[in-house]
């Protein structure tokens, strides 16, 4: 929380909800990453460009932004790599299993009214309250 600042959560606030609103108006598609990133893998034709733009977007942006600012985010050091790679293990099979992830089922989907949205991001963000407690109260891992 250190690198917090209202300014910072605004613009990324204010970026998330133009390209959801842009892939909406002009492509008629909901902005779920996990969806537009498995959709590559049995995209057809004329599927495969607009994904392909999404996803290197992304990283594109951010690349740019870390390049204007290098030091806003700095890696934890002496973090467990099999713990990232357990947890993003876990992200996946999440994402999976709620039919969705943090974008399409909370920027886009509670945007929309869905109820199923917002039952899903209600549990994503629950389990992400308890794991972090656990991880950090129970097994002192990120204390």
């Amino acid at each position: 929380m250190e690198n917090f600042t209202p300014y910072s959560a605004l613009t990324g606030g204010i970026l998330i909800g133009l390209a959801a609103t842009l892939l909406l108006l002009f492509n008629g598609r909901i902005a779920g990453i996990s969806g537009i990133m498995s959709g590559l893998i049995k995209a057809e034709r004329t599927e495969l460009f607009w994904r392909l733009a999404f996803l290197i977007g992304i990283m594109m942006g951010a690349f740019l932004f870390h390049q204007i600012k290098p030091d806003f985010y700095q890696p934890r050091e002496n973090f467990p790599v099999w713990l990232l790679a357990f947890g993003g293990f876990l992200v996946g099979f999440g994402t999976r299993m709620g039919n969705g992830c943090t974008s399409g089922h909370a920027v886009c989907g509670i945007a929309r009214f869905s109820v199923r949205s917002i039952a899903a991001t209600i549990t994503f963000m629950a389990t992400g309250f308890l794991t972090v407690y656990i991880m950090r109260h129970v097994l002192g891992v990120l204390a």
